[in-house]
């Protein structure tokens, strides 16, 4: 088994043996100019971290940088990265004055999903805004922000299972 991740032209490359793993850079540095720069330490802002159990992705560089960029240092943080009761609208208050503050925050908040999928949901939903924001939506912008500052220490932990059988959950209606 191996598994391939590719953004833009950088590879991250895992298989279930060094042989597997050695055969396939072989087939791939054949066809592309590559470099193996060895065990991954460090990706897309997520620092990955090796101990007997497992490994650990944490992003907490990365959203430290990104609470500095927003100048939301000193917020107090949030239970919940989005409000439960009112729902988002497409046009319900005024435009959000900066629209490319918005979108690029909300773009440099979507890195974080990738270790923190607790965030997804509410993360998605302001990119639905990404076109015309509003400053409703600046307001759950900022909630996330705020749900990240108390949750900087999360971290996704990863570790073998001896389970070769796909499990999965849904609670859709």
């Amino acid at each position: 088994m191996a598994y391939i991740l590719l953004y833009v032209d950088d590879i991250i490359l895992t298989a279930s043996s060094n042989n597997l793993r050695k055969s396939i850079m072989s087939l791939l540095s054949s066809e592309f100019s590559m470099k193996d720069l060895g065990p991954l330490s460090y990706f897309l802002g997520i620092v990955v971290t090796r101990h007997a159990c497992g490994i650990f992705l944490s992003q907490r560089k990365h959203a430290t940088e990104i609470i500095e960029w927003a100048f939301m240092s000193s917020c107090k943080s949030s239970l919940t990265p989005a409000d439960t009761k009112p729902k988002l609208s497409a046009n319900s208050s005024t435009p959000y004055e900066d629209p490319s503050h918005y979108c690029s925050l909300a773009r440099d908040l979507q890195y974080l999903t990738f270790t923190g999928p607790n965030i997804t949901y509410a993360i998605q939903h302001v990119c639905l805004f990404m076109h015309d924001s509003r400053d409703e939506h600046m307001h759950a912008l900022k909630r996330i922000v705020y749900y990240i500052q108390g949750t900087l220490d999360y971290h996704l932990h990863l570790y073998p299972s001896s389970v070769s059988t796909l499990v999965s959950y849904t609670d859709a209606d």
